[in-house]
């Protein structure tokens, strides 16, 4: 009789739930339009996608690279693009990361030092936007450091916290269906995402939005193509055993990835390709043929024009045109910059004219949203934009930040250790190319590819601790 009994007490209580179940049900069907509905509907499927996701140290992880990487911003009216859903899934990796304190194991070294070191200061460096620049302003100059904190803890948590599993062929996949999407778009010009900047090509046929993918701008996307550009190349140089993609995957994105980052009519994305493959050129001189390197980034680079040039004959024609004018640099600066040396010109008169904001800054990220200088300008310089937003302290925090990084990842491509010497080198050959495409634009902005590169810097500090010295 007691089982029974057990189970008449438990009816009532499985009635309630059945009952809010159906409330719930009633009260989705009698919303006043689809969209009302959805909205309903959406906590049904956000609590176990939540549960689902904190089971695992892993999941939350490889959920907001794919977000990141393949999803637009909601179409919202919040922020310059809108928000995004990956800075959810940011917060529950946070929670991931406190429901497993325990796993963690912090070490005190020079790059997570410089990390902390360069947050804090870019924290302080808010507060002081609300003497210069506002309330409003400095609250979007504290959200854009908080953005920033997202790769920061991508970086902590893979490099010091919970043991986690994620394969560089799911982040190589997410890059190439993100680059393959771009050059789609491209070619069909799709509504723009909810918020993005308004860069164009004006050719003879018509004046077309340049390749941006899912992201913002359209140097976000040569950026990434960049990067895992140079991936491709360091994992053709090692042995089949040593491959964590298989080479047919690795040849068929090469082009598709060439192809995005032409596209995107990114001049310092090519710049930083170029850049890091040189670093590749050097770091493995030892143990390669130089004609295979050259052979490998040659073929790399004929299939994508190849390609950019079957599809898109007057966009690769144009790009084309766009490098060859480069070369007029030195006498027609200007023009090469696309109007860059005009706002570097100004921030450089009024740091002349008030040295001592160089000291502590006027606040990050305030200059194109505040006229405090006289007028809001995009540095579109990550040194320079730092140094007028941050002041010499910023800048000082920033360098060392780039030493750490380059010191880390140096070490471990040195490693006798196959994974920690793949992490290293390709981390390595693009923070090199970074540093070039940094005059030309503040890449620290990036906080939706930012989360991949220290990732993958992250993988190279922790495999290093795992390797004997």
């Amino acid at each position: 009789m007691a089982p029974i009994e057990a189970r008449a007490r438990e009816l009532p209580r499985n009635y309630w739930i059945a009952g809010l179940l159906g409330a719930y049900a009633c009260v989705i069907a009698a919303s006043p339009s689809p969209l009302a509905a959805i909205a309903w509907s959406a906590p049904l499927v956000a609590i176990p996608l939540v549960l689902w996701i904190l089971q695992s140290a892993s999941r939350w992880l490889w959920c907001f690279f794919f977000a990141a990487l393949l999803l637009p911003p909601l179409p919202f009216a919040f922020g310059d693009s809108g928000p995004h859903v990956a800075v959810i899934l940011a917060g529950l990796g946070l929670i991931c990361g406190t429901l497993r304190l325990s796993e963690w194991r912090l070490k005190r070294d020079l790059l997570a030092f410089a990390m902390a070191v360069f947050f804090l200061v870019l924290l302080a460096s808010s507060a002081l936007a609300v003497f210069y620049s506002g309330l409003h302003v400095a609250a979007g100059s504290l959200a854009r450091v908080l953005l920033f904190g997202i790769p920061l803890y991508v970086f902590f948590y893979t490099a010091y916290g919970p043991r986690h599993w994620f394969s560089v062929r799911r982040l190589y996949w997410f890059g190439l269906l993100s680059a393959l999407f771009a050059c789609v778009d491209f070619y069909y010009q799709f509504p723009a995402p909810a918020g993005y900047g308004p860069q164009f090509i004006w050719l003879d046929s018509g004046i077309y939005r340049r390749a941006q993918g899912f992201f913002y701008e359209a140097s976000t996307l040569g950026n990434v193509c960049a990067f895992f550009l140079i991936m491709i190349a360091v994992t053709l140089l090692r042995g089949r055993r040593q491959r964590l993609v298989s080479r047919l995957a690795l040849w068929f994105g090469a082009p598709v990835l060439f192809a995005a980052l032409v596209l995107s009519y990114s001049r310092a994305s090519l710049l930083n390709l170029f850049v890091a493959l040189a670093a590749l050129l050097y770091m493995e001189r030892a143990r390669i043929r130089i004609g295979r390197l050259l052979a490998i980034a040659a073929s790399c680079l004929a299939a994508g024009s190849l390609a950019a040039w079957q599809f898109f004959p007057e966009v690769a024609w144009g790009y084309w045109m766009r490098l060859v004018h480069s070369q007029f640099f030195f006498t027609q600066p200007g023009s090469v910059l696309s109007g860059r040396v005009a706002s570097w010109q100004a921030i450089a008169a009024f740091l002349a004219a008030h040295p001592w904001h160089a000291i502590l800054g006027i606040g990050y990220k305030t200059l194109p949203y505040s006229d405090f200088i006289g007028r809001s300008i995009v540095a579109d310089n990550m040194y320079l934009s730092l140094l007028v937003e941050t002041g010499i302290v910023g800048l000082a925090a920033f360098l060392l930040l780039n030493v750490a990084i380059l010191r880390t990842a140096w070490r471990a491509a040195r490693r006798d250790d196959s994974r920690a010497s793949f992490f290293g080198t390709w981390i390595f050959c693009f923070w090199i190319g970074q540093l070039f495409q940094m005059l030309s634009g503040d890449l620290f902005t990036y906080w939706r590819v930012l989360p991949l590169y220290f990732w993958v810097l992250a993988m190279a500090a922790r495999r290093l601790r795992q390797v004997p010295q």
